[in-house]
């Protein structure tokens, strides 16, 4: 039979160069066996392993089996020993028939790699089967004018047997007419033929019975026999003439029972009852007889039951035509049987893999053999798979055929494959058989995993609760099993001194994150790290994803006064001349606050005062000025309380206590500020005396301080004073005294001290302003002695 392969042009001169390469391999290594018939299941035939070369056990590490045409196996093969079996009790008859020899082909198939070797089983005939005649009686009719040395033919005896065993020679009974001569035909088998030596004489003997024995060649030789009814009768001088000595006839398998196959035609030129013809089959085996049927009136031959081109492929009939006076004639009947196409390929699966891993480039899938009982094109077949699949169909040897896998495979793309191979033969009408089988493709751990994002930002509220769920960071795996399986991890920081082990940690499981502590915006504002998801293949694989964490500020700190001082022993208590215009700057509340954004926006208020109205403070920026004009009536002593608060939500706040001392010059002795106490209650006379002689002490100290200072100086600079003491160009060279204020109090204040040599009075100028910076602020309010103020004090 012929097998075609179809697949795409572009692989077919690569795939005949490897069906070449592997018919050349597999068809220079033929075993050939021979064993007897009707030998017991088990019987040893050969040792594969011994006539192919190879080891003990390599028969069974290369996965080697036996394959036969068909679904039925007679050999069986024992991996370890390398011994070929038979597998059950083999009958040559029945196998083969008349075929002599009977030739049984076999593959064998080594898979790794995989490698095909031809076989032969070659089952010799032995004496099992003894001739068989297929009457029991021959009635012969001789007419009693027969001449001496006429031959008259006998039907043969049936020998299932082949060869030697089959039918050798025929004898007959000892008696005094006949003798037996056997006549060998061409096709090799023997007939008998019954020769008359003496004439016979119906009146003297009108019947003879002799024993027709058939004996075969075995050893010992078989027999078997058949009597022999010889009837004498009257003269007939014209036998019956077929019109035809051989007829040729061609019949469909496929042709119902009861058809007409042919006719044959006899005559006879005597009249009456030597003129009647009868045919009958003469010299026919059992098959024919059983197959065909003779009308012994007409010659007509029809079909007893259906034809099997695959088991019969022709028939070969004697009918014999006798007349009513015993002359006969022959003739020959040749039959073939034509073939339809009425059996569908078959196709047997030797080999199979469900299962086969991805990346595995040139994987053997599956080893398949094909076969079709039909004949000439009937017989031819075409093996093929469904287009757009990875695998590819390599012809190994006559009608065997591998899958293979044409490159590697991708689970991920995809993980299943139904494959449908088909195979067609080349009959009218085409018949198919399919068969289908279905490859998994089993991941390999070749797709690391990936997140989702390849950074991640998490928002944090400070003075979060511990263990608090911040986020989650998630990655998947496009493996399977135990390869999609994954693990999260932490990598440690690129800034060594972060503590994060400290600060988060991650699911390993599910990726969720948690803050271990509570955060501090103030402290860490913002960090970042990297988490890292792991397979659990072999090797195993990875991914990260930058995760950054951001603190959002609470409004957790309420705002901090630095001036005035809230930690001194004595309160600071601020200076204002009463004649001080209104906008005159008395003080500023400096204050600073940790948080950030609008909760760190402050803003200042006013809560109370000695005297309201008397003073104001900007909301925005903390500084306390006068909002009116100062007069005699006016107390001396004030004491404001303002509040600082944050924009926060909720609002935080602070306040602190200003004290203000009003003055008529800047030469009256400090006078401490007094508490809510003092003022609701008179002093102690003794307290007061004491306030009293410690300031005058403190300004007599002041004073002398600030003469020798002043003294020096005007020597040093070596000029005559116009009235005892000149004041020099420019800025005063002395010690300054620089109040600088904190946070949002910029501004900067310096004074000079001068004292007067010639003057009566010793006028003494104290604490003068030289450039008085807040003015900037104030020049559209007030009036150009705002700008020029002086704060100057005579001192007596």
């Amino acid at each position: 039979m012929e097998t075609l392969l179809l697949k795409a042009p572009r692989k077919r001169q690569v795939t005949a160069i490897m069906i070449l390469l592997l018919l050349w391999e597999a068809g220079g290594a033929t075993l050939k066996y021979s064993v007897l018939e009707e030998r017991d299941s088990g019987s040893f035939v050969a040792n594969l392993a011994k006539d192919l070369g190879l080891g003990l056990g390599e028969l069974a590490a290369r996965g080697a089996q036996i394959l036969s045409k068909g679904n039925k196996q007679h050999l069986q093969l024992e991996q370890k020993s390398g011994n070929l079996l038979l597998k059950e009790k083999l009958d040559r008859e029945e196998l083969c028939g008349d075929t002599d020899p009977c030739i049984l082909h076999f593959q064998l198939l080594l898979k790794t790699p995989v490698q095909f070797i031809q076989g032969e089983l070659q089952l010799r005939d032995v004496n099992d089967h003894a001739p068989e005649f297929l009457e029991q009686e021959i009635l012969l009719k001789i007419p009693e004018s027969s001449h001496p040395g006429t031959a008259f033919p006998l039907k043969k005896a049936q020998d299932l047997d082949v060869g030697s065993n089959t039918v050798q020679n025929y004898t007959i009974s000892t008696n005094t007419h006949f003798h037996l001569f056997t006549h060998n035909h061409s096709d090799g088998r023997k007939y008998p033929e019954l020769v008359l030596d003496k004439a016979l004489d119906r009146e003297e003997q009108p019947e003879l019975r002799l024993t027709l024995t058939a004996l075969d060649g075995g050893s010992p030789p078989r027999t078997g026999t058949s009597q022999v009814l010889i009837v004498v009768l009257d003269i007939n001088d014209n036998s019956p003439e077929f019109t035809q000595l051989l007829y040729e006839v061609q019949v469909s398998e496929n042709s119902p029972v009861g058809s007409l196959v042919i006719t044959v035609s006899a005559r006879d030129l005597d009249a009456g009852t030597h003129g009647e013809i009868s045919y009958s089959f003469f010299q026919s085996s059992n098959q024919a007889v059983q197959v065909f049927e003779i009308n012994a009136v007409t010659g007509e031959i029809r079909l007893k039951r259906m034809l099997d081109f695959e088991e019969i492929c022709s028939y070969r009939l004697e009918i014999e035509a006798s007349d009513g006076g015993g002359l006969s004639g022959k003739c020959t009947v040749s039959i073939e049987v034509m073939d339809v196409n009425d059996n569908a390929p078959e196709l047997t699966m030797s080999f199979l893999v469900s299962d086969i891993p991805e990346n595995t480039p040139d994987t053997v899938v599956a080893v398949f053999g094909i076969s079709d009982r039909d004949s000439g094109d009937n017989g031819k077949m075409m093996c093929v798979i469904q287009d757009n699949l990875p695998f590819l169909l390599k012809l190994t040897i006559e009608n065997f055929y591998t899958l293979v896998t044409e490159g590697a495979l991708d689970r991920e793309s995809q993980a299943e494959y139904n494959v449908t191979i088909t195979v067609t033969d080349m009959g009218t009408p085409r018949l198919t058989t399919q068969h289908h089988i279905t490859v998994l493709v089993s991941d390999v751990n070749d797709n690391a995993p990936a997140f989702t994002q390849t950074s991640y930002t998490l928002f944090v509220p400070e003075n979060n609760s511990p263990a608090l769920h911040i986020g989650s960071v998630s990655a998947t795996d496009a493996d399977a099993g135990a390869n999609a399986q994954l693990t999260y991890s932490l990598l440690p920081p690129p800034d060594p001194g972060l503590p994060l082990a400290s600060l988060v940690s991650v699911n390993a499981d599910n990726g969720h994150l948690f803050a271990l502590r509570a955060l501090d915006y103030e402290a860490l504002q913002a960090f970042e790290f990297r988490v890292r998801a792991t397979d659990r293949g072999a090797p195993a694989l990875s991914g990260q994803a930058l995760v950054r964490v951001r603190v959002l500020d609470a409004n957790d700190n309420a705002p901090f006064v630095l001036y005035p001082p809230q930690n001194g022993s004595a309160p600071c208590t601020e200076l204002v001349p009463r004649a001080a215009e209104p906008g005159y700057l008395v003080g500023k509340v400096v204050a600073v606050d940790g948080d950030s954004g609008q909760n760190a926006w402050l803003s200042y208020q006013l809560l109370r005062a000695t005297e309201p109205g008397l003073f104001g403070v900007w909301a925005h920026n903390g500084e306390v000025r006068t909002a009116r004009p100062l007069s005699e009536r006016d107390a001396p002593r004030h004491r404001l309380l303002v509040l600082v608060k944050d924009n926060g939500e909720p609002p935080l706040s602070a306040s602190v206590t200003l004290h203000v001392l009003l003055v008529d010059g800047f030469s009256q002795p400090y006078l401490p500020a007094r508490d809510a106490a003092a003022d609701a209650a008179p002093a102690d006379p003794l307290t007061v005396y004491l306030v009293v002689a410690l300031a005058a002490v403190s300004s007599l100290f002041l004073f002398s301080l600030l003469a020798l200072v002043a003294v020096r100086l005007c020597r040093r600079s070596g000029a005559a004073w116009a009235g005892g003491c000149a004041a020099p160009g420019g800025r005063f060279p002395g010690p300054l005294v620089d109040v600088s204020g904190a946070g949002t109090l910029t501004q900067s204040y310096q004074y000079e001290v001068c004292l007067t040599g010639d003057s009566g009075s010793n006028d003494f100028k104290f604490l003068k302003p030289i450039i008085p910076n807040f003015m900037g602020e104030w020049a559209g309010r007030g009036t150009e002695d705002n700008t020029n103020l002086r704060n100057n004090f005579e001192f007596s």
